[in-house]
């Protein structure tokens, strides 16, 4: 094994999220170093928002409030600008409540003295007893049993967005906690937006990751730096890291990789990228940055770098020699070390207890299996090696890992970020948890096949497993049939509801916009999710509007599907959705506010009893589905 003797620091950009590390960073920084590299990561998404959300960030906020016309400034800004000494006073005790650090502020929060209420406080008011409308705390249903910590959580959330919000009309209006400046990197087919981003002058919030940037880079002093970007959400934010870089230190190597590169960026052509960034590498990073790392310290030729791109005679220029990848069970263990556990925030922006996992509580990121064991669903990109490639390690040495990171970061919660975890291999690993009395709390991603009987679902609840999700998309035989998902609805009905049993709560991923899909089809998925809900097979849900991507089944074979793609428009950037002719003619878009509308009440236990057309704003045809399938199908 050659060890290399370059420095290397992997970057998180602003924004991913903010309870827990991304891990893209912690398995490069694991894998390098179990190659005996000199390897550093840091998290500047969270670095940037602890800076921007500190009683010094509110006062320079302030001042940017100021700098702005009284007849101009909104309502949101009006009553930050008027309650700004409670900012002021809260902020930092908020922040270090959310992490953890200072349980006993919650009697405080809770108590509705303490923060200063903007605009998205308002949001309280839909949570009114159902049976007692006209009186009594507005949250004391909506939060029953969760009890005084997590409705402070939810105040200090609020608190959080009212801030933000003007952030967003003061300083950068592309600004989110998770999609940030996402328009300038979805599905862009020109760099040229991009560009003239980056090219204006900076405003306060970049110049304060330019002032992050800075300080990683002093600490660390590496010679390569990696900037993984996993959504369209964190492009802007890593080409201004790799634009400060370069400026301040223009020998250092910027390597671009992650999710967004994989899906977004494999027909690059646009040499301006490389104005910032000296390579962009393709799908699993370890044999890639291996090549990489050896073709810097002059041991390999450009001519031999692996799925990488590169610019060469002003012309981008992609490489890639063929040489086996990694196997799965011999890229480590993922480190944490340098990502500061202790400061991430536990964020409670919906009361679902299901729903809130994606925001709160600090998860160890783990992979079960490389890619996907079914790999046959025409809306997802199963020609790209995230998918296709299916590769499993040993329930064994996949508890070494479970345990080896329990040791280093104090947490025993674990998140499964599989795109569906095999069944075979989660029993034999809830056995081997078992059997070696590794006690964890973990959830993951799952297709709801038969292979889950209750009995199993009993065994992963014993496991330590406390919370499934899968995709049942459209609740609809017919387009199921059609997606290839390999699924029923009665199927899933019966499989959540083992789960559910078992104590073990239940998301469903839930889709609209599927070719040919019609009003009926929409109604009866709609009546479905209800029926889903009222019989406790699920607890949560997330309605998304289909997109067809070009890697998918039906982005290459959209006649199998009855639509015709819409010609993408050239470019050399970016290339991931394209729009697609549906002849059915559905209003997806006025739909979709309906069942968007729907699941949000569904999750909080409201409506469930009523008529599902009661939801849609205009006349939708009335369900055929039986009023009772569901119910039949889980006790006949």
């Amino acid at each position: 094994m050659s060890v290399s003797s370059l420095r290397v620091l992997s970057l998180i950009p602003p924004m991913t999220q903010l309870n827990t590390p991304y891990p893209s960073t912690a398995y490069l920084t694991g894998f390098l170093r179990s190659r005996g590299v000199a390897a550093f990561q840091e998290d500047l998404a969270l670095a940037l928002v602890l800076r921007l959300f500190s009683r010094q960030g509110l006062a320079t906020l302030r001042e940017h409030v100021h700098r702005i016309p009284m007849r101009q400034r909104s309502d949101c800004m009006m009553q930050f600008d008027i309650s700004y000494d409670r900012y002021a006073v809260t902020v930092d005790a908020v922040i270090g409540f959310l992490q953890g650090r200072d349980a006993t502020l919650s009697y405080r929060i809770a108590g509705r003295n303490y923060l200063p209420e903007g605009p998205r406080f308002a949001s309280l008011d839909v949570y009114v007893d159902p049976d007692d409308p006209d009186g009594g705390d507005p949250l004391a249903w909506a939060f029953g049993a969760l009890g005084t910590q997590d409705r402070a959580r939810h105040l200090a959330t609020l608190y959080l967005n009212d801030i933000a919000d003007v952030l967003r009309e003061a300083v950068d209006p592309r600004f989110e906690f998770v999609r940030y400046a996402e328009s300038l990197a979805l599905s862009q087919p020109s760099f040229e937006p991009l560009a003239r981003a980056l090219a204006a002058a900076p405003n306060w919030v970049d110049d304060t990751l330019d002032a992050l940037t800075r300080e990683a880079i002093d600490r660390h002093q590496p010679q390569l730096v990696l900037i993984s970007v996993p959504f369209p959400g964190a492009v802007y934010a890593a080409f201004r890291i790799a634009q400060t870089i370069k400026r301040h230190w223009p020998d250092i190597k910027i390597c671009l990789g992650g999710g967004y590169a994989n899906t977004e960026l494999r027909e690059l052509a646009e040499p301006r990228v490389f104005d910032y960034f000296d390579y962009v590498t393709l799908d699993d990073g370890e044999r890639p940055l291996l090549a990489l790392m050896e073709h810097i310290e002059g041991k390999r030729g450009a001519s031999r770098l692996v799925r990488t791109f590169l610019r060469q005679d002003a012309a981008v220029r992609y490489v890639n020699m063929q040489e086996a990848d990694v196997p799965f069970s011999e890229v480590g263990t993922p480190t944490w070390d340098g990502l500061p556990i202790d400061r991430y925030l536990s964020l409670l922006d919906m009361l679902n207890p299901m729903h809130r996992l994606w925001s709160d509580g600090r998860w160890n990121k783990l992979t079960i299996a490389h890619g996907c064991y079914w790999k046959k669903c025409s809306f997802c990109d199963v020609t790209l090696d995230y998918i296709s490639r299916y590769e499993t390690a040993s329930a064994e040495l996949l508890v070494d890992r479970i345990e080896a990171i329990i040791a280093e970061t104090g947490q025993t919660g674990f998140h499964f970020v599989d795109e569906a975890a095999p069944p075979k291999m989660l029993k034999a690993l809830a056995e081997e948890l078992l059997r070696r009395k590794v006690s964890i709390s973990w959830w993951g991603n799952i297709r709801f096949e038969k292979s889950f009987t209750p009995e199993l679902a009993q065994l992963l609840a014993e496991s330590g497993c406390i919370a499934i999700s899968g995709g049942l998309e459209v609740a609809s035989d017919r387009l199921l049939k059609l997606m290839k998902k390999g699924v029923s609805v009665e199927q899933v009905a019966r499989v959540t509801h083992g789960f559910a049993e078992a104590g073990v709560l239940v998301h469903a991923y839930l889709m609209y916009g599927f070719p040919t899909q019609t009003e009926q089809d929409t109604v009866d998925a709609l009546e479905y999710v209800r029926q889903l809900f009222d019989n406790g097979c699920i607890q949560s849900g997330f309605f998304h509007r289909f997109a067809c991507t070009v890697h998918s089944p039906v982005g290459q074979n959209p006649e199998e599907y009855g639509v015709k793609l819409v010609p993408l428009p050239k470019g050399d950037f970016a290339k991931n959705d394209v729009g697609f002719i549906d002849p059915t003619g559905t209003d997806h878009e006025l739909m979709g506010k309906a069942l968007n509308k729907a699941l949000y009440n569904f999750m909080h236990g409201i409506g469930l009893d009523g008529d599902v057309r009661g939801w849609f704003d205009v006349r939708v045809p009335k369900p055929k589905v039986p009023r009772h399938f569901i119910e039949r199908a889980l006790y006949q």
